[in-house]
Formats: structure tokens, C-alpha cells, sequence
């Protein structure tokens, strides 16, 4: 079995609800830098992530209501903006 283990810059997990998301972004040396509840959708995903998108990867813990967020991560990743462990 191949792990993925490659280095980043940024990374940002994300506890995904229905109306909300628990979005914490730790730099390479584990220094936190958010850490707070958004709402759930693109537009907010987006905005919380702009000033950290240089090699970000994106993991997130959540329900059935995932797929939109991989969308956004697959066509953002497209543009080279971000690197994201499911593609």
C-alpha cells in the first residue's frame, strides 16, 4: 500500500456539516493559523483558504455532504492552486 506523504506549506482540516464547517489551517511547523466555524459553502471555503492556497492540501471529516467540497478542491487544484490528497 502507497501513503501519501508528501511536504506542504499549509494544511487545513475541516469538520464539514450541513450548515457549517470547523475549518483549523496549521502551517509546516504546526503553528495554528485559523481556527474558527464558517459557514458551509464554497464562497466561505474559499475566502478562509485565499491567503494560504500556495501548496495547501485540504482533508476534511464529514458526513454525506462531502461532494461539494471535493468539487471546489478538484477544479481549484486544476488551476495549481492547491494539491489535495483524493485526486
Amino acid at each position: 500500500m502507497r501513503f501519501y506523504n508528501r511536504q506542504h506549506r499549509h494544511y487545513c482540516g475541516i469538520d464539514l456539516h450541513v450548515k457549517t464547517m470547523y475549518v483549523c489551517i496549521l502551517d509546516s511547523a504546526g503553528q495554528v493559523l485559523v481556527h474558527r466555524n464558517v459557514k458551509s459553502t464554497p464562497e466561505a471555503f474559499l475566502e478562509i483558504v485565499a491567503p494560504y492556497r500556495e501548496d495547501l492540501v485540504v482533508a476534511a471529516e464529514c458526513m454525506f455532504t462531502w461532494y461539494w467540497l471535493a468539487d471546489v478542491c478538484a477544479a481549484e487544484a486544476s488551476r495549481s492552486c492547491w494539491d489535495t490528497p483524493w485526486r
